[in-house]
């Protein structure tokens, strides 16, 4: 049976006699929460002496919670104080909205592991995510019934999901090549609050080109949104067949038959779709310069396309493919793979010209004891699963490898990581600090520096592919709609605070 890392839920009492040496009311001690007398005038949270970091700027502010949302951001709030029933200081503190994940494969529970899906959803919260979306994909629980048809996929997603989330979620279906009737059912899914779907071109569930056509051209004119996985299937295919015709099964011919070239020519040929469609589309996981070359002269001309990047491309490169140690390889089996460096700092440069729209984790919590361990007894690279953990680290990569290196500003890892996934992907009240959003928040140490361990992790991966990466930034307290799911490095017991999201029109 697997073995989780289930954290520990440490129960925190607020009251001011229990956690401090009688603070006043209007001068809270930095590092902990607590209650005050109630007259029922004041904000539920009261958050003082942040630097509040938006897309469009910073500045030292306070910022008022009432009913789950975001009430007021002013220089100075202190008058409520008083009447405040929670009071918490910042100072030193970044309050970053909190970052909207749009890219995981998240698995639902199920009989033999009940709380995968709250777990990952917890450790999503200890990285200061507080929305992801999820793919039904195979491969993350769900059933051949969900495998045939869309909505049958949307609803037992629900179903299966309900009350088993620390933070807010939605759903991205896959849109396979198997269903009955995969398109017809489009309209409906977003009409239901499901604006988005993806595409794979590659893997035994792909959709053929003509329906990626179609289904482009459906969301689009219903206000819908189709995310793809661009690898072109001829080219890959040839090269996969000829490796293990000439038996180059191990796990790092993985990365030689998936090349730069398929990427490209794929990327090329779904930005021709989405000109002729006038259709929004979402390039996923995007690897290399050259793919990522042909999003931004599509981008130049009009079409309304963006492309997102994943932590592990910003870094790690195509060396992890040299490990001698099979298993060591397998870990870093990711499609598209890893590439060389030199396709690892163009996209930083992207990122930061605004070539790429946003990062996401491509989140799957393979285990070297299932998903992985295959590769020590042989098994050929193309049987073995593509995908690696990263949900808990997405805000850790973008900030330290990006902010914390000068490679990019604080407020573009904003928009990177919260403000354009929650716009594009029609998440109206999530990703901004402002009034009238959910009050999705984090609590962010821009100074503190530590290594990255699988130790310290939530997930119910059994590695980490950063391990021992160090970095500059730790996360303190989360907050979701106005809840506090981790305070100070520790989770609140909030199993079910979560929900599911449905959303307005995608591809804004």
């Amino acid at each position: 049976m697997q073995q989780r890392h289930v954290v520990p839920i440490v129960f925190l009492r607020l009251t001011a006699e229990m956690d401090a040496p009688n603070p006043s009311a209007d001068s809270p001690t930095r590092g902990y929460a607590r209650r005050v007398a109630v007259d029922g005038t004041g904000p539920d949270l009261l958050i003082r002496g942040g630097t509040v970091v938006t897309a469009a700027g910073s500045r030292r502010a306070d910022v008022s919670v009432r009913g789950g949302a975001i009430d007021l951001v002013e220089d100075d709030l202190g008058a409520m104080a008083a009447t405040a029933r929670e009071v918490l200081d910042a100072t030193g503190l970044l309050v970053l909205p909190g970052c909207v994940d749009v890219h995981t494969h998240t698995r639902v529970a199920s009989d033999d592991e009940p709380d995968r899906f709250y777990q990952d959803s917890l450790a999503a919260a200890f990285g200061g995510t507080t929305t992801f979306l999820a793919f039904n994909n195979p491969g993350t629980g769900s059933s051949p019934a969900a495998h045939r048809s869309i909505r049958a996929g949307v609803d037992e997603f629900r179903r299966v999901t309900a009350n088993d989330s620390a933070v807010d979620f939605a759903l991205s279906p896959a849109i396979l090549g198997g269903m009955d009737d995969r398109l017809s059912e489009l309209p409906a899914m977003v009409d239901a609050g499901v604006p988005t779907a993806k595409a794979f071109m590659v893997f035994d569930f792909r959709l053929p080109a003509p329906s990626i056509f179609e289904a482009l051209r459906i969301l689009g004119e219903r206000g819908g949104m189709l995310e793809v996985h661009c690898e072109d299937p001829v080219l890959i295919d040839a090269a996969v067949a000829s490796a293990l015709q000439h038996g180059d099964t191990s796990p790092r011919h993985h990365a030689a038959t998936r090349s730069v070239e398929a990427e490209a020519v794929a990327t090329h040929r779904v930005m021709a779709f989405a000109r002729a469609t006038e259709a929004p589309v979402h390039v996923v996981h995007l690897s290399c310069a050259a793919a990522m070359r042909h999003l931004a002269e599509a981008r130049a001309t009009g079409v309304r396309a963006t492309g997102e990047t994943c932590p592990h491309y910003l870094a790690l490169t195509e060396a992890r493919y040299d490990e001698p140690d099979p298993v060591e390889c397998a870990k870093s089996m990711i499609s598209p793979p890893l590439r060389p460096a030199a396709d690892r700092d163009a996209l930083w440069a992207g990122l930061a010209a605004g070539d790429l729209s946003l990062v996401a984790t491509d989140h799957v919590a393979d285990r070297v004891a299932v998903e992985k361990g295959g590769a020590a007894r042989g098994i050929p690279f193309d049987r073995i699963s593509n995908g690696a953990p990263g949900i808990e680290t997405l805000l850790s990569i973008v900030y330290g490898l990006g902010v914390a290196t000068g490679r990019i500003s604080r407020e573009r890892m904003v928009d990177l990581v919260a403000t354009t996934p929650a716009r594009r992907f029609g998440l109206a009240r999530k990703g901004a600090i402002e009034p009238g959003r959910d009050a999705d928040l984090v609590l962010f140490d821009p100074e503190a520096r530590r290594t990255i361990r699988q130790a310290d992790l939530h997930h119910t991966s059994d590695y980490t592919p950063y391990e021992g990466v160090e970095v500059t930034g730790a996360v303190r307290s989360v907050f979701v709609r106005g809840r506090a799911v981790v305070r100070d490095g520790r989770a609140t017991d909030d199993r079910g605070w979560g929900r599911f999201v449905e959303r307005g029109s995608a591809g804004g």
